[in-house]
């Protein structure tokens, strides 16, 4: 794998390198390389797809485990050989439609360079081909032969009876997405198939057995979906997120805020929050703001009196708050899914967060009435004064990304580019010394794992992709269109209704998955109510947070239960309070769409 890690690293250096000479060429010397555009399209989908071989090799796919755990120990392997067996299936399936594609890409020619398109879109064929050979690797070296053949059996056993019955599946009409785009990713779901081969394998099967479209369709729907220049900023912001872990960034801003506030009532929970709130501006990953936040806080909050399970709360809610502040990676995606302004979905986030981190603030507050503050001392102005200069080139960093972006100074993926450079600079310069300093060695670390966590993600895109259109093409958006438009409330009920599905789905898919399969769907219909597109966003994206922290079965939940080292039945308990603040914040933003649009 050591091969595969270098070259998706070495992509991710060369794609951050060539957008940074892009930049310094448009804005310095007004002279636009349209050239790196190409080179860096061609790059990207390579990069999605080895990045998804490294993170198939790191088993760090996204995927539903609450349900496998829970399975009898003996039963267990032949339920992981079905999952394996089915994203075989699909790897072994769409390879030759794959290869089909690039081979019909050939005659294409890039505009500037005169690049066959082929080896761009050839990517996808070795990317499929490199997973499968690692997942047979994996199934051969870890399952039973009895419970393989077993799970491999029933993979077989229902495509045989599918292709047999698919006159009679033909003739359902839209049953089908019922049975296959319900039904197909909810068991392979619930067996632990990682969300974006669920969604795979539901289009495989749906195009092959209740349609005549060409299996070719999905390859070229991935393509599109993985392929758009705003999506090169996710793997950027992604090793942006590595660089604060690494350089301790995050934690110098963690100990100004303890400086400040740390000596009033509640002041622990505000500095918690607070650095959620300014840290998430600089990493883009929930993951990486509770993993930065939590260790620096948690040893103070505890010798104050707070529970272990009521920190984790404010921790998972916290993050859940702080995903709409620039750059998150939800709102990057969401732009370019649903063709909303990305620099009009920072502007509001940070206001929307704020709302959210208001709710929190009060029920934290009111949570430490009994907090005990014997011994607790404001820190001295000479070390506040100190903390504050050391974490001033750390502060200055979220704030950069939301004025470039949001002041159409530069895009996203601009932006993202000058953040990692200076985030490197700094970081190397000024916080990486300790601990042998930011090596050479640590950056190639730190490019494999964003390469990784990447491919985890835009293999979702892609795959999501083609179950859109899967789902678009059958009619059933105009059905649900018709449907929605007539519901007694007009926009309200068409609000509260997309709350209750993105809660349901953020639970189960993990947010991001959620929005790519449902925004071509819903946006046009918000459209079509009068509801401000980027209103609509910051409920769908609050909406989705509150899922993802949400027990029994919210993913972020368990991660914050993870890192903060407590039990999930001991965190589910004290949780629901903070859910219920964040809740009263969404009925806020979705009544008051002001809040939303004012920062426009």
């Amino acid at each position: 794998m050591q091969p595969v890690e270098a070259l998706g690293a070495l992509l991710l250096a060369l794609i951050t390198t060539l957008l940074l000479v892009n930049v310094a060429a448009r804005y310095v010397f007004t002279a636009p390389m349209v050239w790196i555009d190409e080179i860096v399209s061609l790059s990207f989908l390579w990069l999605a797809m080895v990045g998804s071989v490294i993170a198939m090799h790191r088993n760090e796919h996204l995927r539903l485990t609450l349900v496998v755990e829970r399975v009898p120990a003996r039963w267990r392997g032949y339920v992981q050989a079905f999952a394996l067996a089915a994203v075989a299936a699909l790897l072994a399936v769409l390879s030759w439609p794959a290869t089909e594609y690039a081979i019909d890409e050939w005659m294409i020619r890039t505009p500037e360079l005169g690049m066959p398109n082929a080896l761009r879109v050839s990517a996808i064929a070795g990317g499929l081909v490199g997973m499968l050979a690692l997942l047979l690797a994996f199934a051969l070296r870890t399952v039973r032969a009895r419970e393989l053949a077993a799970g491999a059996g029933v993979i077989v056993l229902v495509a045989l009876a599918c292709w047999f019955g698919r006159s009679g599946l033909q003739s359902l009409g839209n049953l089908n997405l019922l049975i296959f785009l319900g039904g197909v990713v909810t068991l392979c779901l619930l067996a632990g198939v990682p969300i974006g081969f669920c969604f795979g394998l539901a289009t495989l099967a749906y195009l092959s057995f209740a349609t005549t479209v060409p299996l070719t369709v999905i390859v070229s729907r991935m393509d599109e979906g993985m392929s758009s220049i705003i999506l090169v900023s996710v793997p950027i912001f992604v090793l942006l997120g590595c660089v604060l872990d690494s350089t301790g960034m995050g934690k110098a801003i963690v100990d100004v805020l303890s400086s400040l506030l740390g000596h009033i009532k509640a002041g622990m929970s505000y500095v918690l929050l607070g650095s959620l709130f300014i840290v998430s501006g600089i990493s883009g990953s929930k993951v990486s703001d509770m993993a930065t936040v939590a260790p620096a806080l948690f040893p103070e909050m505890k010798r104050r009196g707070h529970k272990p399970p009521e920190m984790i709360a404010l921790l998972a809610t916290g993050a859940a708050m702080a995903d709409t502040v620039p750059p998150s990676i939800v709102l990057i995606v969401l732009g370019s899914v649903a063709g909303v302004s990305i620099a009009g979905l920072f502007n509001s986030g940070f206001v929307i967060a704020g709302v959210l981190l208001l709710a929190l603030l009060v029920l934290a507050r009111w949570k430490a009435r009994h907090e005990d503050m014997q011994g607790v001392k404001r820190a001295p102005w000479a070390i506040v004064g100190r903390l504050l200069l050391i974490a001033a080139p750390a502060l200055v960093l979220p704030f950069l990304i939301r004025s470039a972006v949001g002041g159409g100074v530069a895009t996203a993926t601009e932006v993202s580019t000058i953040a990692v450079a200076y985030a490197l600079i700094v970081g190397k310069w000024l916080y990486g010394k300790g601990e042998g300093g930011l090596t050479a060695r640590k950056v190639y670390t730190m490019l494999v794992e964003a390469a990784g966590l990447s491919g985890a993600i835009l293999i979702i895109l892609g795959t999501a992709s083609g179950m859109a259109w899967a789902i678009a093409q059958s009619g059933f958006v105009h059905q649900l269109s018709a449907f929605l438009t007539t519901l007694p409330g007009g926009s309200l009920s068409f609000l509260l209704v997309t709350i209750l599905v993105f809660v349901v789905l953020g639970c189960v898919l993990e947010g991001l998955p959620a929005i790519l399969l449902l925004a071509p769907i819903m946006f046009p219909i918000a459209k079509r109510l009068g509801v401000n597109d980027v209103h609509y966003s910051m409920v769908v994206v609050t909406a989705m947070n509150i899922g993802l922290m949400l027990p029994p079965i919210g993913v972020g939940f368990y991660v914050a239960c993870r890192i903060g080292g407590d039990s999930p039945d001991a965190v589910m308990r004290a949780i629901w309070p903070y859910i219920g603040a964040l809740v009263v914040g969404l009925v806020v933003i979705a009544l008051v769409p002001w809040l939303s649009t004012v920062a426009l």
